[in-house]
């Protein structure tokens, strides 16, 4: 082998690693956050503390929406994506994703708010009036808050009628009697409280604490690679929560912990949840 040879092929010797790490990046996205900047500013500390726990090359990967993230799944774009407990019912349905750990945030249950000072005093009280939801879909301000009204002994769309309001809007319209409650979730009614100091709400229904938000796998994805980083949330929790909350959007895990024995079946609640607005079957997203 001439010179020149032997100077391409030690070349490509160098190169080729570099290919491979690139290749062989894990890539993470979050189903709520849209654009590689927000996501950036949100879980970049996170990142770079998850690479420093497991050795691994670890890449942040935006999405616009949960549905691009069950396409990213399935094209094997993405091997990791963190989401929340109604999206994940559907995720699993479409991509037999696997659940890699469990993000838990405190105090996450959903309620049905009113005012203290008005006629709703229980829960049967609500019978014939209109009750506001947040978006369509959501696991604390329209599914959970749903589910809790059944879970007493309340129809959807039958016993009471489901208005969707954005929840400003929504408690305008409490105040001046346009409708009887709200479902929404607890840091929700902290900042309602906040918002309305002059004004006294009270809850007549509130749910069980609703599943975790959930770290998921692509099902091809390296088992290897998805071990290490399992066992770097059970090793490093406190640190990798630590990195986590850098992020201004994601207080909400303030005080929790991440959970390794998490499995799909502590879903079921969801999917009870769909079933009681109506929705049979997870093919697709709910308010998409």
């Amino acid at each position: 082998m001439n010179l020149r040879a032997l100077l391409a092929a030690a070349a490509l010797a160098v190169a080729t690693p570099s290919l491979a790490s690139a290749a062989d990046a894990i890539k993470i996205a979050v189903t709520d956050i849209e654009g590689l900047e927000a996501l950036q500013s949100e879980f970049g500390p996170f990142e770079a503390a998850l690479e420093k726990s497991t050795g691994l090359d670890i890449e942040l990967f935006p999405v616009g929406n949960r549905t691009a993230a069950v396409e990213a799944i399935n094209a094997g774009q993405v091997d990791l994506v963190l989401t929340g407990p109604a999206e994940y019912v559907v995720i699993k349905e479409l991509t037999d994703a696997r659940i890699v750990v469990g993000w838990q945030r405190p105090d996450y249950f959903a309620q049905v708010v009113t005012l203290a000072d008005g006629p709703i005093r229980r829960v049967q009280d609500l019978k014939g009036r209109a009750v506001a939801f947040g978006s369509v879909g959501s696991t604390s301000q329209h599914l959970g808050p749903a589910q809790a009204l059944t879970d007493l002994g309340l129809v959807y769309g039958q016993d009471y009628e489901p208005k969707i309001i954005s929840r400003n809007v929504a408690i305008e319209a409490l105040i001046r009697g346009d409708i009887a409650a709200i479902g929404m979730n607890y840091s929700h009614l902290q900042r309602a409280r906040e918002a309305y100091p002059d004004v006294a709400f009270t809850v007549v229904a509130r749910g069980r604490d609703l599943p975790n938000d959930i770290l998921v796998a692509r099902a091809d994805a390296d088992p290897a690679a998805m071990d290490k980083i399992r066992k770097a949330f059970v090793e490093n929790g406190k640190s990798l929560l630590a990195a986590v909350l850098k992020g201004e959007d994601n207080q909400k895990y303030k005080g929790g912990f991440f959970l390794a024995t998490v499995e799909d079946g502590d879903y079921d609640y969801v999917r009870s949840m769909y079933t009681t607005i109506g929705v049979d079957g997870f093919k697709n997203f709910v308010g998409n």
